[in-house]
């Protein structure tokens, strides 16, 4: 059973690799179109089987990896790398993501919209401490690095709400 969205960056090019296929559920390149991976979401609901869609360390049953392709040589806010997030990709994920929550019938919440930073925080024992994605969103660079998980959800209600007129 789906409880939550896990969102990413691949920290690699603008286009979904067949490598990056294989960890995540759902991919949007530079342009904003969604390509789908390896698993479906529910493959996730056992990863006893290893045959799941492996993005998050410690927090891959029930949930979906979803993924922003880009920032690739991401160091710093004011060093991003050559592929950094566009508002087009990031913008198209939001509505995808609501498109999702409806779906799977999941309340957008911090506890099922976030952030693999944020998982890493909530959860420090596992694999995911300390992952950086996604503390930075260069097409809206005021928002603090804390304050993204927050945007993203606020961004996601926003387009549910279009979604249901």
């Amino acid at each position: 059973m789906v409880k939550r969205i896990i969102l990413h960056w691949s920290a690699g090019r603008y286009y979904p690799s067949e490598f990056e296929k294989r960890y995540y559920h759902f991919l949007i390149d530079v342009e904003g179109n969604v390509y789908s991976g390896l698993f479906k979401p529910e493959d996730n609901d056992n990863c006893l089987d290893g045959k799941y869609a492996a993005h998050t360390g410690g927090g891959n049953t029930g949930s979906i990896g979803v993924c922003l392709c880009g920032m690739f040589g991401f160091q710093s806010s004011s060093n991003c790398g050559m592929f950094p997030i566009s508002k087009i990709q990031f913008e198209a994920c939001m509505k995808f993501v609501a498109e999702l929550c409806e779906k799977y019938k999941l309340e957008v919440s911090n506890l099922s919209v976030l952030t693999h930073y944020e998982f890493g925080r909530m959860n420090p024992k596992t694999s995911s401490a300390g992952k950086i994605d996604i503390t930075y969103l260069p097409p809206y660079s005021w928002v603090a690095k804390d304050d993204i998980g927050n945007f993203i959800r606020s961004k996601v209600r926003w387009y549910r709400e279009n979604l249901r007129g």
